[in-house]
């Protein structure tokens, strides 16, 4: 599973999604895209977290995946393709499916943008 921003989020904020969120953390093999740190490492600073401890938080209950060449080249394919029906879907959302997608994981979201993917919607 390749936990997103979004996932994450919840988690922290100890929200009902965020206790599904830990529920599936518990029971699976979990991930999380370097990319995620840099939009985790933007909210921390907004919600006043300490983003050193949120990233020791993460690496305990999953695996940083970087992102390679060829995660980045489907990225391109992928937003090109989603902004054809979905006018607002990011490159970030573009470089967490293409990892999913390349490493054959579900994503782990709560974010709708991942409908209709092998994703877990929160």
């Amino acid at each position: 599973m390749l936990f997103d921003t979004s996932a994450w989020v919840e988690f922290f904020d100890g929200t009902e999604k965020g206790e599904k969120a830990r529920s599936t953390l518990s029971s699976n093999t979990c991930y999380t895209s370097i990319i995620s740190i840099a939009e985790l490492s933007c909210i921390c600073i907004e919600k006043n977290f300490n983003p050193v401890e949120i990233l020791s938080q993460i690496k305990s209950f999953s695996s940083i995946i970087d992102v390679d060449e060829d995660i980045l080249l489907l990225s391109g394919k992928i937003r090109h393709e989603k902004r054809k029906s979905l006018k607002n879907f990011g490159l970030v959302d573009a470089i967490i499916l293409s990892t999913a997608k390349h490493l054959g994981l579900k994503v782990v979201s709560c974010d709708r943008h991942f409908e209709g993917e092998n994703a877990i919607i929160l």
